[in-house]
Order: C-alpha cells, then structure tokens, then sequence
C-alpha cells in the first residue's frame, strides 16, 4: 500500500526561557526533532546545525537504506558539533538531543538518542516508542527509584547520552517499523511532556482531527502547564495515497521550526499542511518555498563543512610511518575519498624502539592541538630512547616513559559524565 504524510509542526519559547534552543523539521519524507543544550550561544546551534545536515535526507530513498542514511547524518552532526566547540571556546559544552523518523514507501527508520520522545497513537491507544537516556529512567530500568518518585525527582533533566556532548562514538536507539495509514505520530521536547501528561496528550491527538490545530493545541497545553522549557512539536498522520485527488493531497512544503527557523535564511516556520486546498497554480507556488529551504541549508551545510576543513588543518597527530614515527597534519579521518590529513614529518625513531608502553600507544593515532606539541610529544620518545641506550641492565636508575604522564583520560569516564538539559 501507497502512503504519504501529512505533517505540522509548532515551536514556542516558553514562559521563562530567554531563548529557543529547540528545533523542528517536517517534510514529506523526514520528521526531526533536536533540543539543544549548553547555554545561550550553545543549545540553539547545537539543534539548528543537527537539523541543517539532516534536512538533506528529505527525499525518496530505498528502504534498506534508511538506516544507514540516519545513522551517518547523526554522526556527522556530532562530529560538527565536537569540531565547532573545538573553533569557538564559547561553544564548548554544546550538545543536542535528536530524534529523526525517514520514510520510505510504507517504512519508518528511526533514530533517537536524548530524552526527547516520540510517541505514536494507533487507534485510542498512545504509545511510547522511544526510551529516555537520562539517568532518572536508568535508576528506574534498574529498579532503584519508582515510578512516582521518577515523576519528580529532582535529577530527571540529567541526561546520559546526547550529540556533541564528548567525543567517541555516536550510541543511538535504531529501528524500523511499518507506516501504518491512521497512524498519528508526535515528536516532542521535554518542554511538553514535562508540564502535559501522557493522558492529556493521548486526548490531543485523538480528539483533534486538524493537524495544525492539534500541534497549537499542544504548545497551549504547555504554556497553560506554566512551560518552564522551550517546547516543540512535529505532528504527522499516515494516510493511504491510493485515492487521493490534487485537492486532498497533502502539501509537500518542508516546515522548519525553533532555533532553526530564525537562522536559516527561507526557513518555513509558519502553519502545516491541512491538505484542504490546493489547486494547481498553488500548487507551484510551494515550489520556491521548498527550494528557498533547500537552498539554506545547503548553504549552512556547506558552510560548516569549509569551517570544519580549516579547523582541521590546524590539527596534528603523532601516528607511524613507513615503520618509523612521524607526525601528520590534520586530523585521522577521511570525508569520501579524500583524506583529511597529510604526512609533515616522518622521524629516524622507528616504531620497534619504543618500550611496549608506547608501541601500545601509538596503535591508534596520538592527536594534538598544535605542531609544537606533537614535536614535544616525539621528542620525549626520542629521550626516552636515549636514556634506554644509556642504561645498562640491572641499572637503579628508574626509566620514566612519557607516554604514561600524557595518556588523556578514559572517555567512557567523561562520556558517562550526566548533562543537564535546559
């Protein structure tokens, strides 16, 4: 069976926050959701720039692909967001929460990592598809707190896993489903679920039948719940295409919302499609409005990806050569073919001369932020193979290896460092 969504999508600041660090993305094809985090210069970017190298995604795509089409867009977006903090001090700390829904004919790939939620109404029952990872929802999966002290406890905004919050590998919720026609499903921050309970949400969708009217119904909601947190909602319906008219179909235009409305120039942030009107000469006026969105955020994807390449040409890592150590400008990655960094110089240490502590280092490439560090941090090799030319065996003397006082620390310890949304 055919299906198409049908789609609207609302951002309001709320009552007490002075920015919007939220961001909403609704088309065709593709559903986002990010909420940032890492004060006013951080949560805002962090969510605009994670929908930016999403929204690309929005077009036709085979179903084995949704996936790995996700999973590569949400990499990037956190690689972006370490390299964008790593340019700009006032950045650091930036980070976003994302959820991500791709159609494909009558498939829905999925991606979530965060604690925002996307849940789904099927007939009169609302379910909630995705899992919090925030520490309250850990002490509850491990039955250390109940479910009404998790309602209030005063830790239930420390978020465990997030984009741009450190460095390593992104950890995300993956599935796919079936888009089921009558299906009703929402994407919402915190700033909704937080003040609007699961109850009163489930009412919402079912007894609003007009998309846009139930996204402003939503924001109303919160707002009326006191909204301390920005809030944001991406409604979309399933529909069977089979016996649609030109008058009942439903609008194609991509809706942007939140943070990433007011910086992307063209951005729709206005009403959703209802699929009530539509006729032809209309029809073609969506037209530029969509490539007015396209256009932006290619535009700011473009720009990030020149940004990143200039950052990464003042990056150096220490790594081996032709069996010998060397040092190599830019970073260890490569983006397609083309590789993101060159040999600078290669030493007459060889890898073999080093003590087993630093050959276990080198391994995996040693990066530093500057030239002068990567030569200080061969150089220290090169004393400490001096020094064990110098020593005969049985010596007292102690052989300090230098490698041992730089080794950085663990990031799982950092990465299971908790962070506090907004």
């Amino acid at each position: 069976m055919a299906v198409q969504l049908r789609y609207a999508a609302r951002s309001d600041i709320g009552s007490i926050r002075k920015s919007n660090q939220d961001s909403g993305y609704a088309g065709p094809h593709l559903l986002v959701l990010a909420d940032g985090m890492g004060g006013a210069a951080g949560g805002d970017t962090a969510s605009s720039t994670t929908v930016s190298l999403l929204a690309p995604l929005d077009d036709v795509h085979r179903a084995d692909d949704l996936l790995p089409l996700l999973r590569k867009a949400v990499t990037d977006a956190h690689e972006e967001l370490i390299a964008m903090a790593g340019r700009d001090r006032s950045l650091k700390g930036m980070g976003t929460t994302c959820i991500a829904i791709l159609r494909a004919g009558n498939k829905l790939g999925m991606v979530h990592i965060g604690d925002s939620r996307a849940y789904l109404l099927r007939g009169e029952s609302l379910i909630q598809v995705t899992k919090d990872h925030t520490l309250v929802q850990y002490l509850l999966d491990h039955g250390q707190i109940t479910p009404e002290e998790a309602a209030n406890h005063p830790k239930r905004n420390v978020i465990m896993r997030a984009l741009g919050d450190t460095e390593g590998e992104v950890e995300l919720d993956e599935s796919v489903r079936e888009a089921v026609v009558g299906d009703r499903w929402l994407l919402c921050s915190d700033g909704l679920f937080g003040v609007v309970s699961n109850e009163t949400i489930a009412h919402t969708l079912l007894h609003c039948a007009n998309l846009e009217k139930c996204a402003d119904r939503l924001i109303e909601l919160a707002l009326a719940g006191g909204a301390p947190d920005n809030v944001t909602v991406v409604v979309a319906d399933v529909l069977d295409d089979r016996h649609m008219t030109q008058s009942t179909a439903p609008d194609t235009t991509p809706i942007v919302v939140g943070a990433a409305a007011s910086q992307l120039p063209g951005s729709v942030g206005g009403p959703g499609a209802d699929g009530n009107g539509g006729d032809e000469p209309a029809k073609r006026r969506r037209w530029p409005a969509r490539l007015a969105v396209i256009i932006g955020f290619v535009l700011l994807a473009a720009g990030a990806i020149f940004g990143g390449w200039f950052w990464t040409q003042s990056q150096y890592y220490v790594y081996e050569a032709e069996g010998n150590v060397a040092i190599y400008r830019g970073v260890p990655q490569s983006l397609g073919p083309i590789e993101l960094s060159h040999l600078e110089e290669r030493s007459s240490l060889a890898i073999d001369d080093l003590t087993d502590t630093a050959q276990r280092r080198l391994r995996e490439p040693v990066t530093h932020s500057s030239r002068r560090d990567a030569e200080r941090f061969v150089a220290d090799l090169e004393a400490q193979f001096l020094r064990d030319q110098v020593v005969e065996d049985g010596s007292d003397e102690p052989t300090e290896d230098p490698t041992e006082a730089e080794t950085p620390p663990d990031r799982s310890d950092s990465g299971s460092q908790p962070e506090e949304t907004p």
